[in-house]
């Protein structure tokens, strides 16, 4: 992950799907690109995820992706999670077993219908960045 992205900080649930994420991330690079560490492309990805998990229009309250209405992925980034879930999804349950049930968990709960307005992790940071200031 890049220094910037290193300092930001996801809040509640959304720090959970990123684990969860890197997790199934670091699954899915180990066995098929058989690097030690995570590979380039897989780092990109990594970054993107984190992105957009920030940006996330409905924060904290966010669906998982796959329930999202709002597809904020690209299409090649998108169909990357496709295939890293796939593979990695089922052994999830005997590699990170916690992760894996609080994401079913989190399959179950209904999708918001829209999000409010300054609900994504990006906007609490910038307002508890702009409180820590002083402005």
């Amino acid at each position: 992950m890049s220094e910037s992205n290193k300092a930001i900080i996801l809040y509640g649930s959304l720090d959970t799907e990123f684990r969860t994420i890197e997790a199934m991330v670091k699954i899915y690079c180990k066995n098929h690109h058989k690097t030690p560490t995570l590979c380039e492309q897989c780092k990109d990805f990594l970054e993107y995820a984190f992105t957009r998990l920030d940006r996330c229009p409905y924060g904290e309250a966010k669906p998982t992706c796959r329930l999202c209405p709002i597809h904020c992925y690209k299409t090649d980034y998108r169909e990357m999670s496709r295939k890293i879930m796939r593979y990695s999804g089922p052994k999830m349950l005997f590699k990170h077993p916690i992760l894996a049930v609080r994401h079913l968990i989190a399959e179950k709960r209904p999708v918001p219908e829209k999000p409010e307005s300054g609900a994504s992790n990006r906007h609490k940071r910038k307002l508890l960045e702009k409180q820590n200031t002083g402005n």
